[in-house]
């Protein structure tokens, strides 16, 4: 096997590009070296993998327990034998849900556990547009100033997905349980202690809302600018135009990223994998907690006032027409 290069993005630690190794032939001393890229770096691309499903799993168990592995993240239907149908309608709540995700916002922060790492693998891309943007809350964090750093120190927010599809897009997707829609908001601080580097970062994204002891306008505002300032400055934005074939891999833990708009016509397929982050450190607390009826209840109270604020968003309408598709990852 040729030897690893790993070559930054960028003039920072911000992304790197590997070559020279194979993901789906992989000995421990070479996932060494990825591994203290990934935690260095934050994201990691590899060209020109081409791996399978089952070998998009193989790599995502080498960093712990899956949340899903091997998942199509496709505007089609995935049938059986591994082919791809139609392409889903814009009214689908699938579709509803894809587009969605070209808001910035860190994987599964509305589920229990929130993610450690995730990854995609391009199988089919568009002629333009589709790209995946990635930004660093590390060093967003780290360009905040003392005052700010102060304000935001011991403050946390709701997360849930009903509350980021209805704030973004105007969607209200029924309340179904085992799906991403199910009813439950899970507070998170603010600011992350990372817990392999010791690395403070934001951790914020689309779907964090109602800061406990601010008022509704004084939390909106200050989500927005926080998210909207560690992407102000090009050097912690990075943008990958997909090549089939290309595996990308980053830290849901310090990372923000979102997918890019194209025409909605084509298909655009990559498949998924995503690591579970470990309890200790990315637990907020389960449904059966005393202390989550608080969450549901600030989302019902947020639901009810997006309900009038939908009127002019891109679906604007309570619910999917047809077709519904609720996502489940």
């Amino acid at each position: 096997m040729a030897s690893i290069a790993i070559t930054p993005v960028g003039q920072g630690d911000f992304g790197t590009v590997v070559t020279g190794i194979e993901l789906r032939d992989l000995d421990d001393k070479s996932f060494g070296q990825i591994k203290a890229a990934f935690l260095r770096f934050g994201f990691l691309v590899f060209p020109g993998q081409y791996l399978t499903d089952a070998e998009n799993i193989a790599f995502g168990e080498r960093w712990g327990e899956l949340e899903f592995g091997g998942a199509p993240m496709a505007n089609q239907e995935k049938s059986e034998d591994g082919s791809y149908g139609d392409i889903f309608p814009l009214q689908t709540q699938r579709m509803r849900t894809n587009v969605g995700n070209e808001a910035w916002h860190t994987d599964s922060t509305y589920k229990p556990i929130s993610s450690k790492c995730a990854m995609l693998s391009a199988v089919t891309v568009p002629e333009e547009g589709g790209e995946t943007e990635l930004a660093d809350m590390r060093a967003g964090y780290a360009a905040l100033d003392a005052a700010t750093k102060e304000r935001i120190a011991n403050l946390s927010a709701y997360h849930s997905t009903q509350y980021s599809q209805a704030n973004d897009l105007g969607d209200f997707p029924p309340q179904t349980e085992g799906t991403i829609y199910h009813g439950e908001a899970y507070l998170r601080p603010l600011v992350k202690t990372h817990p392999e580097t010791g690395v403070k970062n934001l951790f914020v994204g689309r779907h964090a809302f109602g800061i406990p002891g601010l008022t509704r306008y004084e939390s909106r505002a200050l989500l927005k600018s926080l998210v909207e300032f560690v992407v102000a400055d090009n050097a912690r934005v990075y943008t990958h135009r997909w090549q089939a074939g290309d595996t990308l891999f980053w830290d849901n833990r310090a990372l923000l990223h979102r997918a890019r708009p194209y025409d909605y016509g084509e298909a655009r397929v990559l498949t998924g994998t995503r690591v579970a982050g470990d309890p200790a450190t990315e637990l907020a607390h389960y449904p059966s907690d005393p202390v989550a009826q608080a969450g549901r209840e600030a989302l019902a109270a947020e639901l009810e006032i997006l309900r009038t604020e939908a009127a002019g968003k891109m679906f604007g309408s309570p619910s999917a027409t047809k077709g519904s598709n609720v996502a489940r990852l």
